[in-house]
């Protein structure tokens, strides 16, 4: 299997098995992920997000392969947009 087949196999359900595993070193049943299932882990997890996920957060991996991190100025606008349902004017109130 080739690596685009596999990561386009991943479910959205394994993604975030895989995701846990790589951030706490266990899998969610609590069992310990070995030296090679945590670096095999993280980059499937890497794989996963350059190639399928595009991810709002604020570190990922591009589709080139390289980390992005969004600057604080970037998220806090994503944020806000995120929550802003109206906007009003005092002249409309």
């Amino acid at each position: 299997m080739n690596i685009d087949n596999l990561v386009n196999s991943i479910t959205p359900d394994v993604f975030e098995r895989l995701q846990y595993g790589a951030s706490t070193g266990k899998w969610p049943d609590g069992t310990p992920l070995s030296e090679a299932q945590k670096a095999q882990t993280l980059q499937l997890v890497m794989l996963y997000q350059s190639k399928v996920a595009k991810s709002d957060e604020q570190f990922t991996i591009n589709e080139r392969g390289e980390m992005v991190q969004k600057s604080k100025r970037e998220l806090q606008q994503e944020f806000k947009s995120q929550n802003e349902i109206a906007r009003f004017s005092e002249n409309d109130l």
